[in-house]
C-alpha cells in the first residue's frame, strides 16, 4: 500500500468500524447505561460542574440531542464520533514522529483496542479526555519545533478543554515539561513566555469550573478523593488492587498488543536513546506509575490511566513494525475478533443453545430500564401533583430520562451530597408536599415516618433473564412532615 493511500484507507476503515458500532448499539436491544442518563440529565441543565464531573460530556450531549433529538443514538453520537477524531490526531502523530505508516497502525490500533471497542459503545468522560491529550500532544511537538505562538496557544486550549473533560488531563503537564527539560535543544523554552501563557490559558478555560467547585464547596474534588481513598482510613498496600489495575491495561490494550506493549516498557532504556521513543515514553510511564501507586495504596478504576493509550498506540508499531511488522497486524486482528465476538455475544449464546444469565450477560445492566420507568410511570401519571423521589443516582437518572417529571427530589436527610441530585435537589422546603417514593426495599418505615401517612402503590417487575430481574416498589406518601 503506497503512503499516499495509507490516510484515505484508514479514514474508510475507521468509518465503517463507526457504523458498525452504531448498528450494533441498536442490534444488542440495551438501553442507556446509568452514567449515561445522569450525563443526559446533567445536559438539561447545563452549568460549569457537577458532581463527579466537569461540563464537556454534559455541552457534548446537549448539542448533540438538540440537534437529533433525546434517543439512544443521539446520546451516545459524541463518543462514537470523538474516537474516530482522535484516531486521526494520531495518524497526524505518527507522522510526524515516524512515518505515515506508523501512523496508520497507530490509528487501527486505537480503534480496534479493547478499551475504545468497549467505550466506543457508550458515552463517556474517556473521549473527550482521549482526543484533547492526543491533540496537545500534537501541538506541543509542533510548537518544540517552531517559532511563534500559534502552537502553542492552541496545546493550551485543548488542555483547557480536557481538564473541562476529565481532571486526568492534569497529568499532560508534568509530562510536556519532562520531556522540554530532558531535551537540551527544548530547555530555551523555560526562558521564553509561550509556554507559560499555555498554562494560564489552560487555567483560565479551567476557572469556571473551578469557581463553580468553590461555590458548591468543591464537590468534585470531595468526591475524586474520596474514590481515590486520599485521606482515607483505608489506605495502605494492596498488592492485589494493583495485580488488577495492570490486568486491566493489559486487556484495555489488547491480549497480543498489551504483550507487546508489555514488552517494549521492558526495553525502555534501549528505547530511550531514540528521540521519538523518548518522547513517547515520557507520555507513558509517568502516568502509568502514578495510577499503578494510586492502585497499589489505595484504589484505581483501570481507565484512570487512560491517556497513556495515546503514546502506547503509536509506540508499538514505531517498535516493531521494522522488525517483525506481522505481529502488529495480529495484535490489531485479535482485538478486532474479541470486539465481534463481545459485539455478538448474545447472538452467539442463542446459536449455541447457551441461556444468557445475569453472570454471562456483559450488558445486562444497560437493560430494562425503559420498562421499568413505564411500569413506574403508570403510578407517577395517577399522581400528577406528587414529587418523584427514588431511593438511589440510578433510580433517579433512569426515570428521569424516561419519565421526564416537572418534580422530582432526592431524598437527602443528612443533607451531605452523595451525588448531583442530592446536591441540586432538596424536599426541606416541601413541607406538606406529596411524595411518589420508588424503592428497591418492599418497606419503608424510617421514611414513611416523616410524612403524614403512607401507602404502597404497587410494585414494577421486569425480567431480564430467568436470574436476573429489575424490581422497585411504589409508595405514595402525603404529607412531608419535613426532615
Amino acid at each position: 500500500m503506497s503512503e499516499r493511500s495509507l490516510a484515505p484507507t484508514l479514514a474508510l476503515i475507521t468509518a465503517l468500524l463507526t457504523a458498525y458500532r452504531l448498528w450494533v448499539i441498536q442490534h444488542l436491544g440495551i438501553d442507556l447505561y446509568v452514567d449515561e442518563v445522569q450525563y443526559w440529565t446533567w445536559s438539561q441543565a447545563l452549568d460549569w460542574g457537577y458532581f463527579s464531573k466537569p461540563p464537556v460530556i454534559a455541552a457534548l450531549i446537549a448539542a448533540s440531542t438538540a440537534l437529533l433529538g433525546n434517543g439512544l443514538i443521539a446520546i451516545k453520537l459524541p463518543s462514537l464520533l470523538l474516537y474516530p477524531a482522535t484516531t486521526a490526531v494520531l495518524y497526524a502523530l505518527g507522522k510526524r514522529l515516524y512515518s505515515a505508516r506508523v501512523g496508520f497502525w497507530a490509528g487501527l490500533g486505537f480503534m480496534s483496542m479493547p478499551l475504545v471497542a468497549a467505550l466506543g459503545l457508550f458515552v463517556s468522560t474517556d473521549a473527550p479526555l482521549l482526543l484533547c491529550w492526543s491533540l496537545a500532544l500534537l501541538f506541543l511537538l509542533r510548537a518544540l519545533e517552531r517559532e511563534g505562538w500559534a502552537d502553542w496557544l492552541a496545546c493550551g486550549a485543548v488542555i483547557g478543554v480536557g481538564l473541562l473533560s476529565k481532571y486526568t488531563m492534569a497529568a499532560f503537564l508534568p509530562s510536556a515539561l519532562l520531556l522540554v527539560l530532558i531535551d537540551a535543544r527544548h530547555r530555551h523554552w523555560l526562558a521564553r513566555p509561550q509556554p507559560w501563557v499555555a498554562v494560564l490559558l489552560a487555567l483560565a478555560i479551567l476557572s469556571p469550573n473551578l469557581y463553580w467547585n468553590w461555590a458548591h464547596d468543591f464537590p468534585t474534588f470531595r468526591h475524586t478523593a474520596e474514590i481515590t481513598r486520599v485521606g482515607h482510613g483505608e489506605r495502605g498496600w494492596h498488592p492485589g488492587q494493583l495485580g488488577e489495575f495492570i490486568g486491566a491495561q493489559w486487556l484495555s490494550f489488547g491480549p497480543l498488543a498489551g504483550a507487546l506493549l508489555a514488552w517494549a516498557l521492558a526495553r525502555s532504556l534501549g528505547l530511550w536513546r531514540d528521540r521519538a521513543h523518548r518522547t513517547l515514553l515520557i507520555f507513558i510511564l509517568p502516568l502509568l506509575l502514578l495510577v499503578s501507586a494510586q492502585a497499589l495504596t489505595g484504589r484505581a478504576n483501570g481507565n484512570w490511566a487512560a491517556p497513556v493509550f495515546v503514546a502506547a498506540c503509536l509506540l508499538v508499531p514505531a517498535v516493531f513494525l521494522p522488525r517483525s511488522p506481522r505481529w502488529v497486524v495480529a495484535g490489531v486482528v485479535v482485538n478486532l475478533v474479541a470486539a465481534v465476538g463481545a459485539y455478538h455475544w448474545p447472538d452467539i449464546a442463542r446459536a449455541t443453545g447457551t441461556e444468557l444469565t445475569a453472570r454471562n450477560d456483559p450488558y445486562k445492566r444497560a437493560r430494562g430500564w425503559l420498562n421499568l420507568a413505564d411500569g413506574v410511570g403508570h403510578y407517577t401519571a395517577a399522581h400528577p401533583e406528587a414529587i418523584l423521589v427514588a431511593e438511589d443516582r440510578e433510580l433517579i437518572a433512569q426515570l428521569l430520562y424516561r419519565l421526564k417529571p416537572t418534580q422530582y427530589a432526592a431524598w437527602n436527610p443528612d443533607g451531605l451530597p452523595r451525588d448531583h441530585y442530592e446536591l441540586t435537589t432538596s424536599l426541606a422546603d416541601k413541607q406538606g408536599r406529596d411524595v411518589i417514593y420508588v424503592s428497591r426495599k418492599p418497606a419503608i418505615p424510617d421514611i414513611a415516618a416523616r410524612f403524614e401517612s403512607s401507602e404502597t402503590l404497587g410494585k414494577v417487575v421486569v425480567p431480564i433473564h430467568r436470574d436476573f430481574q429489575r424490581e422497585v416498589h411504589v409508595f405514595l406518601l402525603k404529607g412531608f412532615k419535613g426532615y
